[in-house]
């Protein structure tokens, strides 16, 4: 299944790479994410029209992109708590699967 992306998204993931950081640390998009995970939302959509609005990203590929940085160790360095508690989440919804 593919996912077609605009081209905002494709430059929104070619630009925030791991590597925009240049200190080995999170570059400026995964610590974006994680700014998107922490943070308490009002009610249903109010977090997904933030990703589209704020990032410019759909939230499918959103979604795709915090779950691969849940496995970087530099996102368990720069927020432990938020990558903890979504690792957690995730190992929980693969359970009940």
């Amino acid at each position: 299944m593919t996912e077609e992306r605009t081209a905002e998204e494709r430059t929104a993931g070619e630009q925030g790479t791991a590597h925009d950081a240049g200190d080995g640390g999170l570059g400026e998009r995964e610590r974006a994410l994680l700014a998107v995970e922490r943070r308490s939302w009002p009610g249903p959509g109010a977090k997904e029209r933030a990703v589209r609005e704020g990032l410019g990203l759909s939230p499918t590929r959103y979604y795709q992109l915090l779950n691969a940085l849940l496995d970087d160790p530099r996102a368990l360095a720069h927020d432990p708590v938020t990558v903890n508690r979504l690792r957690r989440v995730r190992e929980e919804k693969q359970r009940r699967r």
